[in-house]
Parts: C-alpha cells; structure tokens; sequence
C-alpha cells in the first residue's frame, strides 16, 4: 500500500507542476489550466491508496506502514500532562516479545499460555476479544528467555501470517480459520539458533518472503558451531497456498526481518541473517551480493533490521564489528564507512532497528542495560553527533516531528527529533488509573506502535493502551 501511494503522490505533485508551469496555455486559457489540476487532484483525492481526511493509517506488519517504525499521523500531545498520557485499556498476556498488528480497526497479538501458542483478534479501541487461534508448542529457550513467539503477525488483505518461536508458519484467514502451514524446522532442518525464531515475514506480491537458515540432513545441536546451509537461507512461499516458490542462499538465521525497497527502480529484498547482509531480487531470488559481517564470538546474532536510505544501506550489530554503510547496486556493494577498525563504535545496534530522518540515523548503541545509550550519528559519515547514556536499551517511533522511546525498564520518553542535541519533552512510568499500579516493567523489548492516535506498548505479560492523539478517537 505505502509503495503505491508513494508512486502515485509523485505522479500527482509531477503532474500539477508541470500543468502549472507549462507553457501549453495562453492567458486566456487559465481556465482550461484550473480545470486539468482539478481534475488531477480530485483523481488523486479518491484514489483507492489516497488516505482520507482524518483516517489512519494500518499497522499491518513490523514496524508499521512503512517498515521503519515511523507513523504518518498528525497531532500528538506535547508535551505531555504532569501524570502522564491516559490509559485507555490494558490487557494482560502470555509470554512473547511482539507487538500486535492492526488492520481495520482489528488488532492481532501473537502469544504463548503453557504450551499453546495462540492468535488473538481484539478490538482495537478496546482490547476485547473477537476470536482466538490456537497451536500446541514445546519450544523452550536455550538461554532462559521466556518461550513465547517473538515474531508479530503479518496482516494482508483477509489473511494474517504468523511464524512461532519453534518454526511453524500459519496461514489464516482473518475470522481465524487456518488456510495452511509448513513447519519449516521438519521441513527445511532448522537448528535452533539462541533464541528460536524471531524473523518476521513480508509481502511481496504473491509471495511470503520468510528468512528460515535450515541445515542439511543429518545436522543436529551438536554441530552448532560448524553448521552449513543446505540452501534455504531465505524462503519466498506462495502465500495463498504456501508452496515454496524460490530458496536461496547458505545463510543461517539471524534475527533481523526482510526489507524491501525499491531503489533506482528496482525492486530489493534485504535480509541481515547470521553471517551477513543479502541483496537480491524479490521477485525471482536471484542474489546480487553477499556481505559478510558479524561478531567472531559464537555467541552473537545479528537482529536490527538494515535500514535503507537512496541507495545505500546501513546495517548494524553489538556483539564486535559495529555498523557499516553499504552504496548498492546491481550485482555489488561498496563501504561507504565501516566501524570495524574503530576503537569507539559508531552504532551498535542491538535487536533495535534505528530510525533516519533528514541525512543522521537516531538509534540504540550497546549491548546491555547498563551501556544502552540513544545516539545520533551522521549517515554519510557515520560521526556520532550525540550519545545519551543511562536510557537503558531502547526502542523508537518516530511521529509528528518526535519519537516515541520506550526504556525496557518501562520508561516512556517523549523526544524532540533534533540532531543537534538529545531534547527530551516529557517521561511518564505507566501506571494502572486507579490503583497507580506499575504496569510496564522489565523487559520491554517489543517497538510501539501507533494506530488511529492511540499508542501501544508491551511489557512483560501485558499489553497497554495510551491515548496519544485525542483527536483520532
């Protein structure tokens, strides 16, 4: 949807300048000019991708509408009052680390009570439940982490997708009923990496783009440390059907999800897995490079998702080498700079997928709590222009000329987007209206998500609702 309303806004604003700069027209025919951009705006005005006056816009897979965790919508508080912004609704949940994803007013959460993971459809201005899907589940962490899914479901059109923990990927329509599933660890010999399955899906086209990182035959836990790809690195399925279209790639999974973008015309697919970065063409799977970064130590993921801007491509990772900018092109890539020489870091992203705007990238760099800081750094150069320390690690969503940053101790922070300074607004501790309970608290890991001016955010065991745009409701 974003792609094509894009498409379409710049055939719209193209159109109108030239009619409005083009010498076709004599004096007398300003009329004859009036009425062609009227005409054109009153095309674009009803387009079936033109978002109405006032509508919101959808939250249908990570990271939102655009899949960079930044919302369009207009209008928030701020600063915020002395108590905070008001709790609308809460909802206690099982396990997992996703937020919902919303479509039509629908919100859908993905989550695990014992051993059933489960899909609920809620109303979205109340948390009450329409429906609920459900699958038995034994996946357990190897680190302790709680067993939930950690992936959010992918909403299109009547179907939602949903990818567990322990590899099983649904396909459902939207009153719940499963249309079909592959259990991609039996299918494809997926070993668990540290943390089970975190990879969402996307959509492009016809096809459910899945990185999956399966391992020949034979390959069990005990091979970790010198497990081989059998091809299956990134999986694109039929989404109506779920027959596998094209697999490519020897990677093994990484945590990051697929992006796509379209760059000097094409169509790309990029996908951060284990061992490195992967261009290529998501319509057939034919790869154009492989870069290879990632932390010597056995024990580190690559989970932030890249982050596309023109033609380059910055990636991200905590555990050693940094982040580095990628110019890409058919068939290569360049480094534009590198972190990986440098004695102080420039980004170290964690699982949070930093934000750009206006040429510097505002993100988390550190890889525990205690060394979390939110920092911006220039693009072109990768020069950090500020650092804030003792934040914790973090998560952000830009809106409305500010972000959105969500602590994982509960802290919520309303910022300034402001490259030369860290500028914070306002903070609040959320908290039950009547009881003044805490009700965000360790570990809140999961990225908010706004939809129609209302703001969620998740915690351990809990979803919360905020009112952030009164206007919207």
């Amino acid at each position: 949807m974003s792609l094509v309303y894009e498409l379409e806004a710049v055939v719209f604003f193209s159109v109108v300048r030239f009619y409005n700069g083009a010498e076709l027209f004599s004096k007398k025919d300003e009329t004859m000019r009036f009425l062609l951009i009227a005409f054109t705006v009153i095309a674009f005005l009803t387009s079936p991708h033109a978002p109405a006056q006032g509508k919101a816009f959808d939250w249908p897979g990570f990271l939102g509408p655009f899949g960079n965790s930044v919302s369009p919508e207009k209008g928030i508080i701020a600063p915020w009052p002395e108590q905070g912004l008001k709790v609308v609704w809460y909802k206690r949940t099982g396990s997992g680390y996703g937020v919902p994803t919303f479509s039509k007013g629908k919100a859908y959460l993905f989550d695990r009570h014992v051993n059933q993971a489960r899909l609920f459809c809620m109303d979205a201005k109340t948390g009450e439940t329409y429906w609920k899907f459900e699958y038995p589940t034994h996946y357990k962490d190897s680190f302790g982490y709680n067993n939930g899914p950690r992936c959010c479901p992918v909403v299109d059109g009547d179907r939602i997708y949903i990818h567990g923990a322990e590899g099983m990927l649904h396909c459902l329509k939207n009153d719940g009923k499963p249309l079909w599933k592959v259990d991609t660890h039996a299918e494809f010999n997926v070993i668990q990496n540290f943390f089970g399955v975190a990879s969402v899906p996307v959509i492009e086209g016809d096809l459910l783009i899945v990185p999956i990182g399966g391992s020949p035959k034979g390959s069990n836990a005990r091979d970790f440390l010198n497990l081989k790809g059998n091809g299956s690195g990134v999986v694109a399925f039929n989404k109506y059907d779920g027959t596998v279209k094209y697999r490519i790639s020897d990677e093994l999974a990484g945590y990051a999800s697929p992006v796509l973008a379209t760059i000097d015309g094409r169509r790309w697919c990029f996908v951060f897995a284990r061992g490195g970065l992967v261009g290529f063409n998501p319509a057939d799977g034919k790869i154009d490079f492989h870069f290879p970064w990632r932390c010597e130590d056995i024990e580190c993921v690559n989970a932030a998702n890249p982050v596309v801007v023109g033609n380059q491509v910055l990636i991200s990772e905590t555990y050693g080498p940094g982040g580095v900018l990628l110019k890409v092109k058919p068939g290569a890539c360049e480094v534009v700079w590198s972190d990986l020489t440098k004695l102080r870091k420039s980004l170290q992203c964690h699982w949070s997928t930093p934000i750009h705007h206006d040429g510097y990238i505002y993100g988390c760099s550190g890889r525990h709590t205690a060394n979390g800081a939110l920092r911006c750094i220039e693009l072109a150069t990768g020069k950090i222009i500020w650092s804030q320390p003792r934040l914790t690690r973090t998560s952000l969503l830009m809106v409305d000329g500010h972000f959105i940053c969500q602590s994982e101790d509960g802290v919520v922070r309303l910022l300034k987007v402001n490259h030369e300074k860290y500028d914070e607004i306002s903070r609040m501790e959320v908290k039950e209206p009547t009881t003044g309970e805490l009700l965000l608290d360790y570990p809140c890991w999961a990225a908010p998500v706004l939809v129609n001016g209302l703001l969620y955010l998740r915690g351990e065991g809990i979803l919360v609702c905020l009112e952030l745009i009164p206007s919207k409701r």
